[in-house]
């Protein structure tokens, strides 16, 4: 996984000095090179607009060869793994000492201190039945977290991204998180797990959030959940058991657009347990859900 540093809101500007980091393959510490991170985002946001269109054109044309992963209702396509070898084979090119993980099983070892984080169709299932909010997801983290992130949603074309220190934008222009500081007037995203014991908890949760607040929303991908925290679209989201190729882009985006990210009872935010919203409901919102 990774670890998610607090950012300093300040532009840093272009950095290449290089660091002590240690690496948990080899249990050895190493020097690693700081790349600029306008680079990583450049090429971030350029690889998930060239794949997301590439799977929509796929979506609406082609046969999906649809398959399942962890349980009946974990859905997988031939697309997500085209649109993850497309992503893969180009990160490969230009980042080739760069550790690469895949939601689709890809997992190369190197040895530059960056490691990227690959979600080629966030929101699968939505992807399957013709539904819009599905994304391609593509982050670069460092040993602190993550440094450099696009979303893309091809249905839209919004195409969100962010880069520590730098800010979170939609297209060309800035984003920041709503200044919602009532519960009982915020619209909450959510999501659910594969497996049916934690659907059924997590379903109790709901059940008693939904009356602290305005509403409910269940968009099925948690990358585009991130980013509409990130803008302003809904002011809060929370999930259990995501995966880091779910949470390192839209957290990167969300936080970088002023969003406060945590656990469920307020420590680091992990894949396991993810709340991240406007600062002003964080702590309301952490005990509701608790």
């Amino acid at each position: 996984g990774f670890r998610r540093r607090n950012c300093d809101r300040r532009d840093p500007g272009p950095s290449r000095d290089r660091r002590v980091a240690f690496d948990l393959r080899s249990s050895r510490w190493r020097f690693t090179r700081v790349t600029d991170t306008r680079d990583l985002v450049n090429l971030a946001t350029r690889l998930a607009r060239e794949a997301g269109d590439m799977v929509l054109v796929g979506r609406r044309h082609g046969d999906l060869d649809v398959d399942t992963k962890s349980s009946p209702t974990d859905m997988v396509t031939r697309f997500d793994a085209a649109a993850e070898r497309m992503i893969i084979t180009a990160l490969r090119l230009e980042r080739p000492q760069d550790t690469i993980v895949g939601e689709e099983g890809s997992n190369i070892v190197g040895d530059s201190g960056i490691e990227w984080f690959v979600d080629p169709i966030d929101g699968t299932t939505n992807f399957m039945y013709g539904l819009g909010g599905f994304a391609v997801s593509i982050a670069a983290c460092d040993a602190e977290g993550p440094i450099a992130a696009a979303v893309y949603v091809p249905t839209t074309r919004d195409l969100f991204s962010a880069r520590r220190g730098g800010g979170a934008f939609l297209g060309s222009s800035p984003i920041h998180c709503s200044t919602k500081n009532d519960l009982a007037t915020s619209l909450i995203a959510t999501g659910f797990s594969y497996d049916a014991p934690s659907r059924s908890r997590q379903g109790e949760r709901v059940a008693r959030l939904l009356p602290l607040v305005r509403d409910i929303r269940r968009m099925g991908a948690a990358a585009v959940d991130l980013c509409h925290v990130a803008c302003g679209r809904v002011d809060g989201y929370f999930e259990e058991n995501l995966r880091p190729w779910d949470l390192a882009a839209g957290l990167l985006v969300a936080t970088e657009a002023g969003a406060i990210a945590s656990d469920f009872v307020g420590a680091r935010v992990r894949p396991e347990q993810t709340l991240v919203c406007a600062p002003g409901i964080h702590t309301a919102l952490r005990d509701a859900i608790r």
